[in-house]
């Protein structure tokens, strides 16, 4: 049956609800730091492989060798710009222990000069007529190119003046692990198919990530936030698998509304907590300048 078209802004359709889901409700989604321009450098080995296969025994390795560096590159980009972007969100953080972007841009230059050094024994009637400046030049160019477009990695620790680094050690293996519940909550909740319940997924997840942030910026309130960060998030991730499961079957409301509620109380639970270790640190600091402001008016110092 037909149906006449109308909507908000229609003249005779002002009362039809608004299909545009409310402002707000895709906050906090996650943009990946490898974009585009770092995955287009997966690209340029795929035809070095094709064109080397016909270049005799030692063109051929060359050429593959060359792809294989230019791949390990891309890789290693990848894991290097999503490290970096992992840093730069935190407060407190240690340099990355691999530095990813600098190697990438070094296999790069290499491949880079295999893939230059090929084309010159292609063509020249013999290897040893083959010229290394090229190469050398080409991949030199590379690697500067390279690093100029994706930069360096993070060369010093962030925030991390006091802290100690065994509780900050123990906070980031916590951490890891939340951080594994919650991809495997976004990996089961596509099972759904409901794209308005993904983005009440990571409504969640946000809140979930400020209290991460919260305790990693001060390593003392692991003890009260551990059960957050383990047992409620393992609870979390199994009621989001069964969640999946069920909804992607039978679409049934009421499993929609439960999941929903159970969200809902998440959430609000991990932002209690989180306001509360604010609270917290901040009764700790009125204690410390307290204590402070008594040795010196002990010590005959005025304080204004």
């Amino acid at each position: 049956m037909a149906k006449r078209y109308g909507g908000k802004f229609s003249p005779q359709g002002g009362s039809e609800p608004d299909a545009q889901p409310p402002r707000g409700q895709f906050d906090g989604a996650r943009v990946e730091p490898a974009g585009a321009r770092a995955n287009v450098l997966f690209v340029p080995a795929i035809p070095l492989v094709f064109l080397s296969l016909n270049d005799g025994a030692i063109g051929m390795t060359i050429g593959l060798v060359a792809a294989g560096l230019l791949t390990a590159a891309a890789f290693l980009l990848r894991e290097g710009l999503r490290a970096e972007a992992a840093y730069n969100e935190r407060r407190t953080a240690r340099r990355p222990a691999f530095p990813r972007k600098i190697s990438a841009s070094v296999l790069t230059g290499l491949g880079v000069a295999l893939a230059s050094y090929r084309t010159e024994l292609i063509s020249t009637d013999a290897a040893m007529q083959a010229s290394l400046l090229a190469p050398i030049l080409f991949g030199g160019v590379a690697t500067v190119l390279h690093s100029v477009s994706f930069g360096l990695d993070p060369m010093k620790d962030k925030g991390m003046e006091g802290i100690d680094t065994f509780q900050q050690d123990r906070v980031a293996r916590v951490v890891e692990d939340a951080e594994t519940h919650l991809s495997e909550m976004t990996d089961a909740i596509k099972r759904a198919g409901d794209r308005r319940i993904e983005a009440r997924v990571e409504k969640f997840q946000t809140t979930a990530r400020d209290l991460f942030r919260t305790v990693e910026e001060d390593p003392r309130d692991l003890a009260g936030a551990r059960k957050y960060l383990t047992v409620y998030l393992q609870g979390a991730r199994d009621a989001t698998v069964k969640f999946a499961d069920v909804y992607a079957r039978t679409r049934d409301p009421q499993a929609l509304a439960d999941y929903s509620a159970l969200l809902d109380d998440l959430e609000q639970n991990f932002a209690a907590r989180t306001r509360k270790m604010l609270l917290d640190d901040r009764s700790d600091l009125t204690v410390e300048i307290d204590v402070l402001r008594e040795r010196l008016q002990r010590e005959g110092v005025r304080l204004d």
